[in-house]
């Protein structure tokens, strides 16, 4: 199936559960089969993403408080990485929990944007299409959340620093 790593790599960072990002995929594909008569040419690709977008949004708020009481899984955002010596995939594997951990901490709508944009790639014209705002705001937005991104990661690092020192 198409786009299938981007669908639910979506759905896990906006619900941050793997088993409900499974149920969110296979719901939106089905949506997607069904409303396909509907798709009026562009990139399938964000046009998938923003069914995948709406129902997670549609499962969150149904879900709300079972959503807030969900603990972050660090092992389902972690990436795996290919052979490489020890010392490095050690660097990685921090520098990634960092990242991670930074991702965390910010507001929906900024996390949204930075995955769309540097995870998996879209173009801001397709993430506007994603997010159904224009693109000016796509990229004020990207450069808010990168601010903001930057701001936690030197926040976590200095955190990381104090627990280590």
């Amino acid at each position: 199936m198409p786009h299938l790593d981007a669908a639910h790599n979506l759905a896990r960072w906006l619900v941050r559960n793997p088993a409900d990002a499974q149920d969110i995929v296979q719901e939106a594909y089905l949506r997607a089969y069904k409303f396909f008569s509907g798709f009026q040419g562009g990139d399938p690709r964000a046009w998938l993403l923003k069914i995948v977008r709406n129902t997670s949004y549609s499962f969150l708020e149904k879900n709300k408080p079972a959503s807030l009481t969900d603990e972050f899984d660090e092992k389902v955002h972690v990436t795996e990485t290919g052979a490489g010596n020890a010392e490095s995939e050690a660097v990685r594997s921090g520098e990634t929990r960092l990242l991670h951990e930074a991702l965390e901490h910010l507001p929906a709508n900024f996390r949204e944007i930075l995955i769309l944009r540097e995870l998996e790639g879209l173009s801001y014209k397709e993430i506007a299409e994603v997010v159904n705002v224009p693109i000016g705001t796509v990229m004020s937005s990207l450069a808010r959340g990168r601010e903001r991104l930057r701001e936690v990661l030197l926040r976590v690092r200095e955190k990381e620093g104090l627990r280590d020192g």
